[in-house]
């Protein structure tokens, strides 16, 4: 599928994981603000990221990180 073909690197992966982990709670810990809810809504869209390699402003902008 070319929409969703990798375009970055493992440790690019693993940060926007690691950052999603403590973005993800937020309203839970602020309630539920509209700060924290576009908190999460960052932490989602960087979970999605992370999972499926794929960042759309990178393949807009046309950047490739992977060494494939």
């Amino acid at each position: 599928m070319e929409l969703f073909k990798p375009n970055q690197n493992k440790a690019e992966r693993v940060l926007r994981f690691i950052v999603a982990l403590f973005l993800l709670p937020a309203p839970l810990i602020h309630g539920s603000n509209s700060y924290s809810l576009i908190l999460c809504a960052v932490g989602i869209i960087l979970l999605f990221n992370a999972v499926v390699g794929t960042c759309m402003i990178y393949k807009t902008l046309g950047i490739n990180t992977c060494r494939t």
